[in-house]
């Protein structure tokens, strides 16, 4: 399956990339972000690209100016730390899952397919869906699809899940399939998409990872460098929202002893910036994505 980046030109431009300047891909993925900012790049400017898939970063293109490094967005600023590459001049993430990882249905991240209980982004990392789905309380699963999958019957869901395991484990995205279908509330495929989000984000921390990341982007990004963040997930876009206004992911305003207000970013876009209505019908995946934009403006 073709991937398409999306909100791509919306993400760079917001960037206002200078030629010969450092910049980062948070989430290298497919490469389509970073293939339009190397556009705009001059022969001296420099690309770091990030992502702890390493399937991805081995389809990567060949560019001298692109520098691939295998690792979680969070560990930015201490890998670029060591390439002596701080400050950089803009950081673009795209939080959303790839076209081709769920096209590969031996990792588990589609229901549409039967495979292993996977999920992991990293195939090196310790916990699988196996492992969340057999491990975890009822009341842990609970709240997992609460939070992260935004089900409203999340409740009678995990209450079916450890039902079903109290009989055998659950080994694979059927079982689950079978067992969200059987739950379904509202349209099936929007629920068995959310289900399948929520083990997915659970799985891979995905909201500790943006977390991590978010509270290094004062020291990654120099004065008058922007972030540019995409996000598909309500808490997702509530974390970068109150990063970029207040300086913290709960919104909760920090003061010096003087009472002067540390906020290290300012809101380039006070509201979201939506993929258009062309963009929506060509690529569906859009549907849920936002793009937030801050400007870095302070030295704390």
């Amino acid at each position: 399956m073709r991937h398409d980046s999306v909100l791509l030109k919306e993400a760079v431009d917001a960037l206002e990339v200078v030629r010969d300047g450092v910049y980062v891909d948070a989430t290298f993925g497919a490469g389509g972000h970073s293939m339009e900012l190397l556009k705009r790049l001059g022969e001296k400017g420099v690309l770091f690209g990030f992502d702890r898939d390493l399937n991805e970063l081995q389809k990567a293109m060949e560019d001298e100016r692109l520098v691939l490094r295998h690792n979680n967005f969070s560990d930015i600023l201490n890998v670029l730390r060591v390439e002596g590459a701080l400050p950089v001049n803009g950081v673009v993430a795209d939080l959303g899952v790839s076209s081709m990882q769920f096209d590969q249905i031996d990792r588990g991240f589609s229901y549409r397919g039967d495979a292993g209980l996977d999920m992991r982004m990293n195939s090196g990392a310790n916990v699988s869906a196996l492992d969340v789905l057999n491990s975890y309380s009822e009341e842990k699963l609970w709240y997992m699809f609460s939070d992260l999958g935004e089900i409203k019957n999340s409740k009678t869901l995990a209450a079916a899940i450890v039902k079903f395991r109290n009989s055998r484990k659950l080994h694979t995205t059927q079982e689950l399939a079978f067992i969200a279908e059987q739950n379904s509330y509202g349209n099936t495929f929007r629920y068995l998409s959310q289900v399948f989000q929520a083990v997915r984000m659970e799985v891979n921390d995905e909201l500790g990872e943006l977390e991590r990341f978010l509270s290094q982007l004062c020291d990654l990004v120099a004065i008058g460098g922007r972030a540019a963040v995409i996000t598909f997930h309500s808490l997702e876009d509530r974390y970068v929202k109150n990063y970029f206004k207040t300086g913290t992911i709960d919104g909760q305003v920090q003061k010096d002893d003087f009472g002067k207000v540390e906020r290290p970013f300012r809101p380039v876009n006070k509201k979201p910036i939506l993929p258009g209505k062309t963009e929506v019908e060509f690529n569906k995946r859009a549907r849920s994505a936002k793009l937030r934009v801050g400007e870095r403006i302070n030295k704390l």
